[in-house]
C-alpha cells in the first residue's frame, strides 16, 4: 500500500514511557519494524477501551508502512484466564466455544472500525510450551522458584530494574504496601508464573505439576517468540504499565539477559463523562453499544481526533461533535466533486503529490510528532476550508486539487475513504428504526421539485420540514438537490 517518504523515515520520534522522553526511532534492522501490542482476554465483547487501543495501533502501523517500513505488527489473544474459566461456567458453555465466539466478535468490530488484521495474533493456549521453557529459564537463574503449594512464583527482588517502567520503587512499594501475603511467596509483590491444577479447570502438565500458566508470563514467551528476545515497540493501555508490563520486562530481560523492548507506547484512558469507565459505576459501552449509534467512521474519527496518550472523554455530545465535524470534512469533497462533475478516485500518484505539498509537508510533520494523529487532523480542515473558499471563488480546479490532497492525505488514517454521499447518507440502527428510508426520501425530494416547478411552493416547504424534523438536510445547487442524515 505504500510509497516510501524517504525523508521523512529518518524523523519520526515517538515518546518511550520507560525514558519519559520523545526521541528519534531507530529501529533494531534497518526498514523493519518489530510491534507486540498487548490484546483482549476474550470473554466478552470488546469495549471502547479496547476500540482505543485497536485504532491507535492500527494507525500507527499505517504510519510506520506508509513511511515505507516493512512492518510486523503482532497482538496476542489471552484464551486461558480466571475470568474466562468463570464466564464459562457461568454460560454453562466449554472454554474452547466461548473464547472462540468473542474472538470472532472482535475481528467484526475491529473490522467495523476500519483497523487491518495484525501480521499474527498468537493465542495462549498455542504457546504453553513456550512459557514452560521460559519459566524454566527463570527457576534455573534463580529468578523464580517453585512454592509448596504447586505455584510458580517470579522473585521480584532478584531483578535489579523492577519498577523502572513505572517508575516504582520496590522498597517503598513493600514499606506501603498493602498486599496480603500469600505463605508460598517470599515477597508480597512475588506474581505467578505458573498456576497448579484446580478441580475441573483447564490444566497441562509442566515440570512443577500439572497446572495452567500465570497471565504475565504469556506476552513475554509469544512476543520473544514472535519477534525475538528485543523488539522496537511494545504497546497496549495505560492501565497495562503496572503490573503487567513490569512484569514481562522483568521476566523477558531475566530470561533473555537482553533489552526487551526498545520503545514503549501506552495509549490514554477513556473516561465517560468525567468518570473513568467501569461496570460497577454503569457507565461501560461496548464497541457494538456504540456503533449501534453511531457510525464506525464516526467512532474511529472520535478516536483518531485526541493524540494518543492523551485521555478522551467520551459522551453522546462528544460523538455528535465528531459526527459534525467528519461530516464537514466529507461536504468540502462533495462541493469539490459536484463542481468538477466526478468522484474523486486516489492512486500512489495522487498520495505521493500530496505529501509533496506543502500541507502534506505539515501532515507529515505531524504523524512523525509520535503519531499527533489530532494535529494532523487539523491539517485536514485546513484543507476543507480552503476547498470551501475555491468553490466561493469559483475556482473549480483549485477545490479539486484541494480535495484530492485532503482524501489523500486522510487514507493513512482511513478515514474520508467511502464515497461521500454513501457517509453523508449512511443511516445508524436508531436511524433505522425512527428515519426515512433512502428511498421515501428520494420521493419527498421528487415531488418537491415537481411542487416547485408547479409553483406550489408551499408543498415544497412542507416537504423540506418534514425531511428537517426527520434529522434529513437538503442541499440545493445547479447540479441538483443532495441530502445527508444530519
Amino acid at each position: 500500500m505504500t510509497t516510501p517518504l524517504a525523508d521523512a523515515m529518518s524523523q519520526l520520534a515517538i515518546y518511550d514511557s520507560l525514558t519519559g522522553s520523545k526521541r528519534q526511532f531507530v529501529p533494531l534492522k534497518a526498514g523493519q519494524v518489530g510491534m507486540y501490542v498487548c490484546g483482549m482476554t476474550v470473554y466478552d465483547y470488546c469495549h471502547i477501551g479496547h476500540a482505543r487501543v485497536m485504532v491507535g495501533f492500527d494507525m500507527a502501523s499505517r504510519w510506520l508502512a506508509r513511511l515505507g517500513y516493512d512492518v510486523n505488527y503482532v497482538r496476542n489473544i489471552t484464551d486461558i484466564d480466571d475470568k474466562i474459566i468463570a464466564r464459562a461456567a457461568e454460560n454453562g458453555e466449554e472454554i474452547g466455544t466461548l473464547t472462540q465466539r468473542f474472538i470472532e466478535a472482535m475481528h467484526e468490530d475491529a473490522t467495523a472500525l476500519g483497523c487491518e488484521m495484525p501480521n499474527a495474533e498468537p493465542r495462549a493456549t498455542d504457546h504453553i510450551d513456550d512459557m514452560q521453557d521460559m519459566i524454566e529459564t527463570l527457576v534455573t537463574g534463580n529468578y523464580a522458584y517453585a512454592g509448596d503449594n504447586g505455584d510458580v512464583y517470579y522473585a521480584v527482588d532478584s531483578f535489579d530494574g523492577y519498577g523502572k517502567l513505572s517508575k516504582r520503587n520496590l522498597d517503598d512499594m513493600q514499606a506501603g504496601s498493602r498486599v496480603e501475603v500469600e505463605n508460598d511467596k517470599r515477597n508480597p509483590f512475588d506474581f505467578v508464573l505458573w498456576k497448579a491444577a484446580k478441580p475441573d479447570e483447564p490444566q497441562w502438565a509442566s515440570p512443577w505439576g500439572q497446572g495452567r500458566p500465570g497471565w504475565h508470563i504469556e506476552c513475554s514467551a509469544m512476543s520473544t517468540k514472535c519477534l525475538g528476545s528485543t523488539f522496537d515497540i511494545h504497546g497496549g493501555g495505560h492501565d497495562l504499565q503496572f503490573p503487567h508490563h513490569e512484569n514481562e520486562i522483568a521476566q523477558s530481560e531475566a530470561a533473555t539477559g537482553c533489552e526487551y523492548a526498545r520503545n514503549w507506547m501506552h495509549v490514554g484512558f477513556i473516561n465517560v463523562d468525567g468518570e473513568k469507565m467501569s461496570k460497577s459505576l454503569g457507565n461501560f459501552f461496548t464497541i457494538r453499544d456504540v456503533m449501534a449509534k453511531y457510525l464506525p467512521e464516526t467512532v474511529r474519527f472520535f478516536l483518531l481526533s485526541s493524540h494518543y496518550r492523551s485521555q478522551v472523554n467520551f459522551s453522546d455530545s462528544a460523538l455528535d461533535e465528531a459526527h459534525n465535524s467528519l461530516s464537514r470534512l466529507y461536504n468540502a469533497l462533495k462541493l469539490a466533486e459536484q463542481q468538477k462533475g466526478q468522484s474523486i478516485v486516489i492512486n500512489e500518484d495522487l498520495v505521493a503529490e500530496a505529501y509533496n505539498s506543502a500541507v502534506g509537508q505539515n501532515f507529515i510533520k505531524a504523524m512523525n510528532d509520535d503519531f499527533n494523529s489530532s494535529t494532523a487532523i487539523s491539517v485536514l480542515f485546513g484543507l476543507a476550508r480552503d476547498i470551501n473558499k475555491a468553490i466561493k471563488a469559483e475556482d473549480v480546479d483549485t477545490a479539486w486539487q484541494l480535495a484530492q490532497q485532503l482524501k489523500a492525505l486522510a487514507q493513512v488514517l482511513n478515514i474520508l475513504q467511502q464515497p461521500v454521499q454513501q457517509f453523508l447518507q449512511a443511516v445508524t440502527g436508531d436511524q433505522a428504526e425512527d428515519g426515512l428510508t433512502d428511498a421515501v426520501i428520494d420521493n419527498l425530494i421528487i415531488e418537491r421539485a415537481e411542487s416547485k416547478a408547479n409553483k406550489n411552493f408551499a408543498r415544497a416547504d412542507e416537504i423540506r420540514e418534514q425531511l428537517k424534523e426527520a434529522g434529513i438536510e437538503l442541499e440545493d445547487s445547479r447540479a441538483g438537490t443532495t441530502w445527508r442524515r444530519a
